[in-house]
């Protein structure tokens, strides 16, 4: 069964930094690229970050590029987000995902509140 289970949410003023952690079993963690979405208030779950299965390959949305940073550690079924330079408008919740034997997974997600 694929369980997928983030953490590290929390209040932050706006130019702070948070890292997001998460972790995944029931699958071969190490064969599927992961992850990260956010879904601000009243709208659509987006696509953050996604990263390969290697790590070697990673990608952002423009609205966060040169301020996260995702990353993976295949030998512990983790990855991560790190956030920097954090403004109002990145305030979500923030789940990771995969796909995974053709159909999608989510964690339950955790939330990021940047304010001052």
């Amino acid at each position: 069964q694929v369980w997928i289970a983030e953490s590290g949410g929390g209040l932050v003023q706006p130019g702070g930094s948070l890292r997001l952690s998460c972790t995944a079993s029931g699958f071969t963690f190490r064969n599927y690229a992961m992850n990260w979405f956010l879904q601000a208030p009243g709208k659509e779950r987006e696509l953050v970050a996604p990263i390969d299965f290697t790590g070697g390959a990673k990608s952002y949305a423009d609205s966060v590029k040169g301020r996260f940073t995702i990353s993976r550690d295949n030998a512990r079924n983790t990855v991560s987000l790190e956030m920097n330079n954090l403004k109002p408008e990145d305030m979500a919740v923030y789940s990771c995902g995969a796909r995974i034997f053709g159909h999608n997974y989510w964690g339950q997600g955790t939330q990021v509140t940047v304010s001052s």
